[in-house]
């Protein structure tokens, strides 16, 4: 998600534009950008801190493959700063900018939720099943993945699809290397895999 970070300067300065202005002018568009950027910076923020203050993990999955899907999977969405963005229409551009607002903040939700047991490897430190955690296995690399589509939309051609496609494949491979350590580190953890889906109640 590191192709939405321009630099923080401009960061900055989109915000300040945006409090000086009378919110009655503000085009939607410069409004909804507006707050993709400060949702996106929150969420950075927020995973540093949980980062840098986690639990020791009790159980993480050996071997190179579940290493490899993580890695990649989190850091493949950078290949979207080698792709020039496209000149969307209104509509277009609108829906991508939702698309990103919508994930993020999902995001944050669970990283809130989350907290110290957050992981990039798939491993084990503390088994959460509340707030969104009750409706979906993974709903923070849901709302990534729902961002990642917002970032694609902005760049689309048949390259941004299949960066998202691969990005989207790896995560879903992060996925179940993830619950095969859950399953293994905690009893309890088959029964919650039993009443939730993995990332869409009643889909998949």
């Amino acid at each position: 998600m590191a192709q939405m970070l321009p630099s923080l300067a401009q960061r900055i300065e989109l915000v300040m534009v945006f409090v000086r202005t009378d919110p009655s002018v503000l085009p939607a568009t410069l409004v909804f950008r507006t707050l993709s950027e400060v949702s996106t910076l929150v969420f950075f923020a927020l995973s540093i801190v949980m980062y840098a203050v986690r639990y020791i993990p009790q159980r993480g999955a050996p071997g190179f493959w579940p290493r490899f899907a993580a890695v990649v999977g989190t850091y493949s969405s950078l290949g979207f700063l080698l792709l020039p963005p496209q000149e969307l229409s209104y509509g277009l551009y609108l829906a991508s900018l939702l698309l990103l607002i919508a994930g993020i903040i999902f995001a944050i939700c669970a990283l809130i939720v989350l907290g110290r047991s957050i992981s990039l490897l798939p491993e084990a430190r503390r088994l959460v099943t509340s707030g969104p955690y009750a409706l979906v296995r993974h709903p923070l690399y849901l709302g990534e993945m729902v961002a990642i589509a917002g970032v694609a939309l902005q760049h689309l051609s048949a390259w941004a699809l299949l960066l998202l496609v691969l990005s989207w494949a790896l995560q879903l491979q992060r996925m179940k290397y993830e619950e095969l350590v859950l399953f293994q580190s905690f009893p309890e953890y088959g029964d919650y895999m039993a009443r939730t889906a993995r990332l869409v109640p009643g889909v998949y």
